[in-house]
């Protein structure tokens, strides 16, 4: 059971928050500074309810802000719960910004007080299960290129970086957009023993189809109308290095029988041009089409696809990497927030859930340019799905309930949407919620703390502190 500590002078009220707590949780009890801090120092308690009112300085705050110091100075990442009377609002205001991880006004409302009790003890689980995964992920040593990921699939897609790139062996990258397919291009490269040459990335899709033969191999001067100098292609760039054909799959017929002559003989000519030019370049190409169909119907040269294709990685999608979801989206609100200097911790649980629960189309690309502008527009600690842009996302971006193993974790699925909107339509109302829901009051705080819903709505929480 966890520890939670409650510090206050008044001995019914501590009385009565053993009583409310006590079933939830080992309440231990303190009713000054002092003896707060040296249960603190004991037991070690994650979360503390601080009255700021202590003696010898009941009637004034500077007593509890003397305890709040020193506990945050013994554990920085304690969540300390602020409660005081209607008078104390500026006091709260500046215990939280000393460290305090929310405040509570009197008279107290033992349901409204668990919840935000519940709110940090689940907060706490999270940061420890993101510390988790970064300390697993910096001892597996699994980030390598730039690409982050603990799932089963990409330890796959490492296990064949590592094990291709010393070779010269042409390599594959198939997956959708926005995956990664560069960053393994890039990954395959800088462990490979052509590091030290240049990696020429070209996307094929992005190219006019009339310029992308000469941006590929080259122009003679007067090859075509206004070639004025001799111009040397991406494929000689990349002698010594490695040769990048991003969205291969939308090269067209006649430069892939050109591209099919240079892999076979390692020569290249120039547009315009007669001589054959040696180019010793690695070949890597990455495509989002499903390319077994393009050479099925004819689109794609078969050859040409054996050829460049002799060792295949397949990126998985977003929605399909379990908690690299969570791992990705923690790192990017780091970086964001170091960048941008913003005070921004982590995501509330209704946010975690969107986060898990959304498709992902535009999948690792997609979600760090949320995140990052999440970040530079929200002014709370923790970002909410408004912050992520996740108002009203349509259905088809939504994991399907079929995605779901159980019939009772579909049921649960439901059930929890379904509380998720009545507080919505009701603007954090519990009492009208749980009025249109048919339960009562305890059950709804019940249901809330089962689907990880221990944060209250913006409205609701506004109530709390008015």
């Amino acid at each position: 059971m966890e520890k939670l500590l409650i510090v206050d002078d008044d001995g019914d009220i501590r009385k009565q928050l053993k009583w409310g707590l006590g079933t939830d949780y080992e309440v231990l009890l303190a009713c000054d500074g002092e003896e707060a801090v040296s249960l603190f120092k004991k037991y070690n308690p994650k979360v503390v309810t601080l009255d700021l009112g202590l003696p010898p300085d009941a009637d004034g705050a500077e007593e509890g802000f003397r305890c709040l110091e020193a506990i945050l100075s013994h554990v920085p990442a304690v969540k300390v719960i602020v409660i005081t009377g209607n008078d104390g609002r500026n006091n709260a205001l500046r215990a939280v910004q000393l460290g305090a991880y929310d405040f509570y006004q009197k008279p107290i409302d033992m349901n409204e007080l668990k919840v935000i009790i519940n709110r940090a003890f689940y907060l706490l689980d999270i940061e420890a299960e993101n510390s988790r995964l970064q300390t697993a992920l910096e001892h597996k040593g699994t980030g390598l290129g730039g690409i982050i990921g603990l799932c089963p699939q990409m330890l796959q897609v490492f296990s064949t970086i590592r094990k291709v790139a010393s070779s010269d062996i042409a390599v594959f990258v198939s997956g959708e957009s926005g995956t990664g397919k560069e960053l393994v291009a890039r990954a395959l490269h800088a462990t490979s023993l052509r590091n030290e040459g240049p990696f020429i990335p070209i996307n094929c899709g992005a190219i006019p189809e009339n310029l992308l033969e000469s941006e590929l191999f080259g122009a003679e001067k007067g090859a075509f109308t206004g070639a004025h100098t001799r111009v040397q292609g991406k494929v000689e760039y990349a002698h010594k290095g490695t040769l990048f054909l991003d969205e291969i799959g939308e090269l067209p017929a006649n430069l892939q029988v050109k591209l099919l002559r240079f892999l076979q003989e390692k020569v290249l000519q120039r547009v315009g041009g007669r001589e054959d030019i040696p180019v010793d370049a690695r070949i890597i190409s990455a495509t989002n089409i499903d390319i077994s169909k393009a050479t099925q119907d004819g689109t794609f040269r078969e050859d040409l696809y054996y050829r460049i294709a002799v060792i295949n990685i397949n990126l998985p999608p977003l929605r399909e990497r379990g908690d690299d979801i969570m791992l990705l989206a923690n790192l990017f609100l780091k970086r964001a927030a170091e960048e941008f200097s913003k005070k921004v911790n982590g995501f509330s649980p209704s946010a975690i859930h969107m986060l898990r629960s959304y498709r992902w189309p535009g999948n690792v690309r997609e979600l760090e340019n949320r995140v990052q502008r999440a970040v530079i527009m929200s002014d709370s600690l923790l970002l909410e799905p408004d912050d992520l842009g996740f108002t009203d996302v349509p259905l088809q971006y939504q994991l399907p309930v079929t995605d779901v193993v159980t019939l009772k974790d579909a049921r649960d699925r439901v059930e929890r949407e379904v509380i998720v909107g009545a507080l919505d339509r009701l603007e954090g109302n519990i009492a009208k919620a749980a009025e249109a829901l048919g339960v009562s009051r305890p059950t709804l705080y019940d249901l809330m703390k089962k689907y990880g819903l221990s944060k209250l709505p913006a409205s609701a929480a506004r109530q709390v502190l008015q």
